[in-house]
């Protein structure tokens, strides 16, 4: 090594030394000067409550003091500006940098504040602090000027990485929380803890709720499933059970300013979701008011899925209250209560015979003159009467579909009431 070479290592040396001392003697005013320009250019930083400002302030104030730490603990620039020199024994020793300026800047901020400052607040912090750092105590000095900018750099990755593994296990725990959320809907348990597990989930819904259990192979990309649920106006839960999907959704909210450019239909969203699941059956649980009452729907539409593999002909989506007759027969007691309810007590309730016009035609194989003749009356009063049966139970005599249904409502009505 020759004299100029050692006389100019021992100059960079003796400067950096004086640089050193000078940056510990100044830390103080550095992280005051921050924090004052923090108050004057971030309004949402004034408006933080003080044990939040108070964690960010200590950020900062760790900020300053590992950023001298690492200048001391790192090669000076070498003369050209633009290379460095070999590492230091502290540098060998921590390869990542991000990783170490996260443990040293980030370690000590309680984990709340994530949640109440937001990664682009934090760069903002960031972009504040480099600029009172290089307006107040870096400018007379270039080497240490570009020293802090690439320290910069490193805390933005830091910062950064920080809130990536911060989203992921809150992704992770969102997963956990809604499978459970999921699981407790399909099987009607913890309904005193869903409300506070909807509301963590940040369910946002209007209207009413509908269960959807849909045949699945494998496990179908639920973030896409989501967005495309979004798109179609629909506020989603999703759970994988084996082979099926279970889908809990209703209406989102609008956003403001934001018209919907169709009506909200469940039957539209399935319709629209259909790339997401395999070629089974597809059964859509009768609406609810909330989404606590949820699992009165998925029961319903689990026992269809059981279910409609009696009806050759169903549909895809098919709704679980047009499969009542073949859940009846499977031993479903929700679809026995919902077609005595819906079809047989409202029959009986009616002034006009229609309980026993509806029976004789039934029994007659839908003929309207065999009705006729079994009852004493013209054709067209049975024409009448089972109009007005289609018009107080929804179901249509006339339609063979309706007709079984109504058949099996009447079977089920007789039995209960021989056992009353």
């Amino acid at each position: 090594m020759s004299d100029h070479t050692a006389a100019g290592g021992g100059s960079r040396a003796s400067d950096r030394s004086q640089t050193l001392t000078r940056l510990r003697s100044v830390s103080g005013e550095m992280a005051t000067a921050t924090l004052q320009r923090l108050d004057e250019t971030l309004p949402w930083y004034a408006a933080l409550p003080p044990a939040r400002r108070s964690a960010i302030g200590l950020v900062a104030q760790s900020g300053i003091q590992s950023f001298i730490n690492w200048f001391a603990n790192r090669g000076l620039p070498s003369d050209s500006g633009t290379a460095e020199s070999e590492p230091t024994s502290a540098e060998a020793s921590h390869p990542h940098t991000d990783a170490w300026v996260a443990a040293d800047i980030f370690g000590n901020a309680p984990r709340e504040l994530i949640r109440s400052v937001s990664l682009q607040q934090t760069l903002q912090l960031v972009q504040v602090v480099i600029s009172v750092v290089q307006e107040q105590f870096t400018s007379d000095d270039p080497e240490l000027r570009l020293a802090f900018l690439t320290y910069s750099r490193d805390v933005a990755f830091a910062a950064a990485d920080v809130y990536a593994k911060a989203a992921e296990a809150r992704g992770q725990w969102d997963d956990r929380l809604e499978a459970l959320v999921v699981d407790s809907v399909l099987n009607g348990e913890s309904a005193d803890e869903l409300p506070s597990r909807v509301a963590a989930l940040g369910w946002q819904a209007v209207g009413e709720v509908n269960a959807v259990i849909a045949s699945v192979h494998g496990v179908p990309d639920l973030d896409q499933l989501r967005r495309q649920a979004r798109q179609l106006g629909a506020e989603l839960l999703v759970g994988v059970q084996a082979d099926r999907l279970v889908l809990v959704l209703a209406e989102s909210e609008h956003e403001e300013g934001v018209e919907r450019s169709a009506a909200f239909s469940v039957q539209r969203v399935v319709s629209g979701l259909m790339s997401h699941f395999s070629d089974g059956p597809i059964v859509i649980g009768p609406p609810v008011p909330t989404v606590l009452e949820a699992s009165t729907s998925a029961q319903a539409a689990q026992a269809g899925f059981t279910a409609v593999a009696g009806w050759q002909s169903a549909p895809r989506p098919t709704l679980a209250d047009d499969v009542l007759p073949e859940r009846a027969l499977a031993g479903d007691p929700l679809a026995r209560v919902t077609l005595i309810q819906r079809a047989y007590l409202p029959l009986v309730q009616q002034t006009t015979d229609l309980l026993g016009t509806l029976r004789a035609y039934l029994e007659s194989g839908r003929s309207l003159e065999g009705t006729a003749r079994a009852l004493y009356v013209h054709p067209n009063t049975v024409r009448y009467r089972l109009r007005r049966i289609a018009e107080v139970v929804g179901w249509d005599p006339t339609e063979p579909r309706d007709a079984l249904i109504l058949q099996t409502a009447l079977i089920l009505g007789a039995i209960n009431d021989t056992h009353e």
